[in-house]
């Protein structure tokens, strides 16, 4: 079946017309900021106290946009006696951003945490050798670097702050004072109760004094039978 001539021009004006009457959506950038995602790849940031030189990430980078320098430094022995040691000092680190092609390589293989992606992206220049940012800008950079995504209530415990809290756990039980044991107790207690006179038992406690007087009641004492003498038993 053929299609009706001007078909087409009439679902056109249909969509203009349920367009025109909507609000318009669009960012009147630079006046409004974009709302990007939190880890958005800008620009890389550097944190330099963290840099050791190792020269991983300028090794590893795919474009070679990475350039740093570095020298020597002797360090004096911490201890009398000790031995000095050498230490490498970052002098430059600069990254090329008309050559970076954002593939995060250099970030992923810094050993000690020193580069992180930025969500800054306002860094167009005119002229492209300004595209080649020291690290003074970059550490400039690091402070809008968003903090990392809270961890999943059910992840386990990183190694780090378990190692921490069982260090922390076992000087809290090295300082708290051994409780006292069972045996040091009835000791103390025994030494508390009155003594009773040397020789004489509960059961001589217990009864009554020849001198004392009998309570009401009580019957009379019984005379006792005598008791033959040896020799004389069934002469009677």
């Amino acid at each position: 079946m053929a299609p009706i001539p001007g078909s087409g021009l009439a679902k056109g004006l249909a969509v203009t017309l349920r367009t025109m009457t909507k609000k318009s959506v669009t960012a009147q950038y630079p006046d409004a900021q974009p709302d990007l995602p939190p880890r958005t790849r800008g620009v890389i940031g550097l944190f330099e106290e963290n840099c050791t030189v190792c020269m991983l990430c300028a090794r590893e980078c795919p474009d070679w946009c990475i350039y740093i320098d570095s020298h020597k430094e002797t360090v004096p022995p911490a201890a009398p006696g000790g031995r000095e040691r050498s230490r490498n000092v970052l002098d430059r680190f600069a990254i090329d951003f008309s050559l970076c092609m954002y593939c995060g390589i250099c970030i992923e293989v810094c050993p000690f945490d020193a580069l992180f992606w930025s969500p800054e992206f306002e860094y167009a220049e005119t002229d492209i050798r300004d595209l080649t940012h020291e690290r003074d800008k970059l550490r400039e950079w690091m402070w809008t670097v968003p903090a990392p995504p809270a961890l999943d209530p059910g992840a386990e415990e990183p190694k780090e702050v378990a190692a921490a809290r069982k260090a922390a756990e076992k000087l809290a039980a090295q300082q708290t004072p051994p409780p006292t044991e069972p045996h040091a107790d009835e000791q103390a207690r025994a030494a508390e109760r009155p003594t009773r006179p040397h020789g004489d038992s509960k059961q001589q406690t217990d009864q009554p004094k020849p001198d004392q007087p009998k309570p009401d009641g009580a019957a009379p004492d019984q005379p006792k039978p005598d008791r033959p003498a040896p020799g004389q038993e069934g002469q009677e």
